[in-house]
C-alpha cells in the first residue's frame, strides 16, 4: 500500500486558502476549503464581474484561482465542464474554524461528501448564511465534531482539540496515520481568551511524537503592528472611554464574539450601552445558550442595543430583531451614553448620525486578511471627512514569531511544513526537517519527501 502523502493545493506563501489533501493508501480526507486573499483575483474579477452561477468552479479553474482534485466537485459547480465530474473519491472534509479563507468553498464540494467540524463553528456558518446572501455553504451531510473524540475515515483517525483564535470554536487536528500522527494547527493564538485550549492540544500533540507538524504562520517574518492581549485592549477602552465625554464608535470582525464580549463589559463597566449591527446581533442569537461563551443578548441585556440603518427592504431575519433599536438620530441625542459598533461597510450611517469633531474610533482589528476589511486610504478619507480620531487596539488571531518558533520547538515533529504564511522561510531554523511547501506538489508525512 501506498505511504501516506500530504498535498497543499492553498496556504502556499500565502495568507488564508488552505486547501490540505491528506492520502493514506485508498483514504482521502480533504483539511479546509477556501479562498485565498490573493491580489491575482483581482486581477479578473472585480466588484459586479464575477464568475458565473452557473459554472462558478469552472471560471476559477480558468485562472488557475482553484485547484483541480478529482472527485471533490459537485456536478452543478462545474457547469460546462461536466465531462470533467467524476463520483466523490474525497471521503471527508475537515474544516476548523468559520473564517472564509477555511470554509468558503464548500458550496463547491459534492453534496454527497460529509463535512465535519465543531458544533459551535456549524451554528457560525448557519448564521452567516442567514444574514449574508454571498455566504453559501452547500448541502452536505453536516458532522458533529466532538473534543478528543476521534472520527475514523476508513484507517485514519482524526482526533479533534478546540484552540483559541478571533472566531470562537476552532479546532485543531492530530491525525494518525499508518505511519504516524500528522498535526495541522489551523489558525491558532495562544494570548486570547481560550488560551488554555491551545495549550491542551500542543501538550496532546507533542505526546503523539508526530512525524508532519503542519503550522500556520500568518504573524512569521516581518510583524510591526502592534498587538495586544485581550486584557490589553480591555485596558486600553477603559481608559479612552473614561476620558471621553461623547460618542465613542468602535470597528471589529463580526465574528470576533469575544471581542463583542470586551466591548460589552467596557461599555457597561463605563456607564455606557453598547449599539450593535443587527448582523452581530443575530450572530450572538444564534450562539445563545453556550455556557463555555456567555454572550450578551439583544433584548434582555440591558447594556445592548441594535441598530436600525437606514434601508428600504428589511430581511425576515432581521424583523426581530430591530423591536426597540435604535437609529441615527438617537445615536446623535444619546452619543455620551453610547459605544457604537460600526460595520466598516456602514460608514454611510455617519453621514446622518454626524458625530462631533474628535470622536474616537477604535479599529479593533489588525491582520488586513479579511473580506471585510476596506481599504486603508478609504478609511482615512471616511475619519478625515468627519474628523475621527483613530485608535488601533487588537489582539490578533494569531501567534507571533516568538510564540511560533516556541510552538515548534515544543511539538518537536520530524518534519515541519509551514503554511498560510507570506514568509516560510522563517521556520527555516526551527526543529526537524524544514519542508516548504510547493503547491500540488505531495509530500511523504514520514520524510517530507517530495514526490515527483
Amino acid at each position: 500500500m501506498a505511504e501516506p502523502t500530504v498535498r497543499f493545493l492553498g496556504g502556499v506563501r500565502e495568507i488564508g486558502g488552505n486547501k490540505i489533501v491528506l492520502d493514506d493508501g485508498p483514504d482521502r480526507v480533504l483539511f479546509d476549503f477556501g479562498p485565498a486573499f490573493d491580489p491575482r483575483y483581482e486581477s479578473f474579477y472585480v466588484d459586479f464581474l464575477t464568475p458565473r452561477s452557473t459554472s462558478p468552479v469552472r471560471d476559477l479553474l480558468e485562472f488557475e484561482l482553484l485547484p483541480w482534485l478529482d472527485g471533490l466537485y459537485s456536478k452543478e459547480s462545474l457547469g460546462g465542464i461536466e465531462e470533467r465530474y467524476t463520483e466523490p473519491s474525497v471521503h471527508a472534509v475537515f474544516v476548523s474554524h468559520a473564517h472564509a479563507d477555511h470554509a468558503g468553498y464548500l458550496k463547491f464540494v459534492h453534496p454527497e461528501i460529509p463535512v465535519y467540524t465543531s458544533e459551535g463553528t456549524r451554528k457560525i456558518l448557519e448564521a452567516n448564511s442567514k444574514s449574508s446572501p454571498t455566504l453559501k455553504y452547500g448541502e452536505h451531510p453536516w458532522k458533529a465534531l466532538q473534543p478528543g473524540k476521534p472520527v475514523k475515515v476508513g484507517n485514519l483517525e482524526i482526533l479533534p482539540f478546540p484552540v483559541d483564535h478571533s472566531v470562537p470554536y476552532a479546532t485543531g487536528f492530530l491525525v494518525r496515520t499508518s505511519v504516524g500522527t500528522l498535526v495541522y494547527t489551523g489558525d491558532f493564538r495562544e494570548h486570547g481568551p481560550r488560551a488554555p485550549l491551545t495549550r491542551s492540544f500542543l501538550e496532546a500533540a507533542r505526546a503523539e511524537e508526530p512525524k508532519a507538524l503542519l503550522i500556520e504562520g500568518t504573524r512569521a517574518g516581518p510583524d510591526p503592528r502592534k498587538n495586544l492581549s485581550e486584557a490589553g485592549v480591555r485596558s486600553a477602552l477603559d481608559e479612552l472611554l473614561a476620558s471621553t465625554a461623547g460618542l465613542a464608535v468602535v470597528s471589529c470582525y463580526p465574528r470576533d464574539v469575544d471581542r463583542i464580549r470586551t466591548l460589552h463589559e467596557a461599555a457597561r463597566d463605563s456607564g455606557r450601552t453598547l449599539v450593535v449591527p443587527a448582523k452581530t446581533a443575530f450572530l450572538l442569537r444564534a450562539l445563545e445558550g453556550d455556557p463555555s461563551l456567555p454572550l450578551p443578548q439583544p433584548g434582555s441585556d440591558p447594556n445592548l442595543l441594535v441598530y436600525e440603518r437606514s434601508k428600504k427592504k428589511l430581511f425576515a431575519w432581521e424583523r426581530p430583531l430591530l423591536e426597540g433599536a435604535i437609529g441615527a438620530q438617537e445615536v446623535r441625542r444619546r452619543g455620551r451614553e453610547l459605544l457604537l459598533l460600526l460595520d466598516l461597510y456602514q460608514f454611510p450611517e455617519l453621514i446622518d448620525i454626524r458625530p462631533e469633531p474628535g470622536t474616537p474610533f477604535v479599529r479593533s482589528m489588525s491582520e488586513p486578511f479579511s473580506d471585510e476589511d476596506v481599504n486603508d486610504a478609504v478609511l482615512k478619507n471616511w475619519l478625515g471627512h468627519f474628523d475621527l480620531r483613530l485608535h488601533q487596539f487588537h489582539a490578533s488571531g494569531h501567534c507571533s514569531g516568538p510564540e511560533l518558533e516556541a510552538v515548534c520547538r515544543e511539538v518537536s515533529a520530524t518534519n515541519l511544513f509551514p503554511i498560510h504564511t507570506q514568509h516560510p522561510e522563517a521556520f527555516r531554523h526551527g526543529p526537524g526537517r524544514y519542508c516548504p511547501p510547493e503547491k500540488g506538489v505531495a509530500y511523504l508525512v514520514a520524510t517530507g519527501e517530495a514526490l515527483p
